[in-house]
């Protein structure tokens, strides 16, 4: 019995030792996450959020005073292009085009009087030159009698008198065709009045009935029937019968970050999501970039803003759709995801992992000079240089943090490219934050096992 008590102690005390030396050997380590970097593609991604607004849009304004007595549509409802849409009273407008009318059809009845007193008079014209060259030769027969004395000279004095009077009669029918075509010329002018007086009083009436001028969908109607609406500016109240949208051109208009802006440019391709119709992605293009930067508390552009505050600011971006939905209305919210930059095949290495490190900062354990002791020759810390620590092996085969300053490119949402410092398949330290930030070049460290980081493979938003 004795003998197996001195067993069981003697295993404790071996137990103990073990984990003495071992507790001692690693009392000087420093836990740590790594990541292995490789190479993959990488992407710069913008983010935005907005609207869906169609390009093009009206507000179809009332171009008369009156009561609307009908619409003909309703909030939703697509239009085509010349379909009537509403209508405002307009008795005293048609009366003043059936009163025209009327007037113009009495004006065309006489000038129709007038041209055929043309006729007449042309008419009496040729009967006058006839009866005048018969005159005439009478006349010639009678003055030739009366000079060979076989006529008396009362005769010949009623010869001469006719001849005169069918002169002074062809004089008078030449008069009347001239007064005929003038009566007629004045009748056509009146006519010509009286149609654009048909004209104007037809445009009166006219502005009494809205037609749609494109195909789209009626996206607001401000009025019911029965209202009255008044001619005035644009957006007045009681001005606007409603609002149409041509839906054919639909555009996102998302705001973006001030800080972003500078990398969004003309052209850049764009993924779109709508909040009502989750699980869709819409392509587009950016077709617009602002140029006035826009409050974020109130959306007033700083150049209309009269308050100098100092806040955060937007630009305006729009994002044409390339194949737009019939599913989609404007005001719906949307997110724009705008690629500003694409990167086939880079190394890429997760952003956590990047550093500040002060070249006067000493090594850890089994370095050679510690943070706290300065060299006497430095009269001031050098400035801070970018990198990240690689765990590498040292030649007894413990992990070991060495620093290594990195150069970096085009930065992802979970990665960044290094252009220069690192090579594909290095294990690099990633976390966690608080030990980065206090790791020492060449401190010994182990990886923790407990919290795998398992990286990305996009490499990007």
């Amino acid at each position: 019995m004795k003998k197996i008590l001195l067993i069981v102690l003697a295993a404790v005390a071996v137990s103990g030792l073990v984990g003495f030396f071992i507790y001692r050997q690693q009392s000087g380590y420093t836990k740590v996450l790594t990541a292995r970097i490789a190479r993959q593609d990488l992407t710069t991604i913008v983010s935005g959020t907005g609207e869906v607004t169609p390009k093009t849009y009206v507000n179809l304004g009332a171009t008369a005073m009156g009561r609307v007595t009908r619409l003909y549509v309703k909030e939703g409802d697509l239009v085509k292009k010349g379909e009537v849409v509403a209508s405002i009273e307009n008795v005293q407008q048609e009366a003043s085009v059936a009163g025209q009318q009327a007037a113009i059809a009495a004006a065309k009845t006489d000038i129709a009087s007038y041209i055929a007193a043309e006729k007449t008079a042309e008419a009496n014209i040729e009967h006058a030159r006839a009866d005048l060259e018969q005159k005439k030769l009478d006349w010639q027969r009678a003055q030739s009698l009366y000079e060979d004395g076989i006529s008396a000279k009362q005769d010949y004095d009623a010869k001469k008198a006719a001849y005169d009077t069918d002169v002074a009669s062809l004089a008078q029918a030449v008069a009347g065709v001239s007064q005929a075509k003038a009566n007629s010329a004045s009748a056509r002018g009146h006519l010509r009045t009286q149609v654009a007086d048909l004209r104007a009083d037809q445009d009166m009436l006219n502005r009494t009935i809205a037609i749609a001028p494109f195909d789209g969908i009626v996206t607001n109607e401000p009025i019911r029937e029965g209202e009255t609406v008044v001619e005035g500016i644009q957006n007045a109240e009681g001005s606007t019968l409603m609002t149409l949208a041509d839906m054919s051109v639909i555009t996102a208009e998302v705001k973006v970050d001030e800080t972003d802006i500078v990398n969004v440019k003309l052209g850049q391709p764009a993924d779109v999501t709508v909040d009502a119709l989750p699980g869709r992605v819409f392509k587009g293009h950016v077709t617009l970039v602002g140029d006035q930067a826009l409050l974020r508390s109130t959306g007033v552009a700083t150049s209309q803003s009269t308050t100098g505050t100092e806040e955060a600011k937007d630009f305006k971006v729009v994002i044409t759709l390339d194949n737009p939905s019939k599913e989609l209305r404007p005001g719906f919210s949307t997110t724009a995801r705008i690629t500003t930059a694409h990167k086939a095949n880079v190394l890429a290495l997760p952003i956590q992992a990047l550093t500040m490190h002060s070249p006067e900062e000493g090594k850890g354990k089994d370095g050679v000079q510690a943070a706290s002791s300065p060299s006497p020759s430095a009269g001031a810390k050098d400035a801070p240089v970018q990198g990240v620590f690689v765990a590498e092996k040292d030649s007894r085969g413990r992990l070991r943090a060495r620093f290594v300053p990195v150069s970096t490119g085009l930065t992802g949402s979970t990665d960044i490219e290094a252009l220069s410092g690192l090579r594909a398949g290095q294990e690099v330290v990633i976390g966690p934050y608080k030990t980065l930030r206090i790791l020492k070049d060449n401190a010994l460290i182990k990886q923790d096992t407990a919290k795998p980081v398992a990286l990305d493979a996009g490499g990007s938003s």
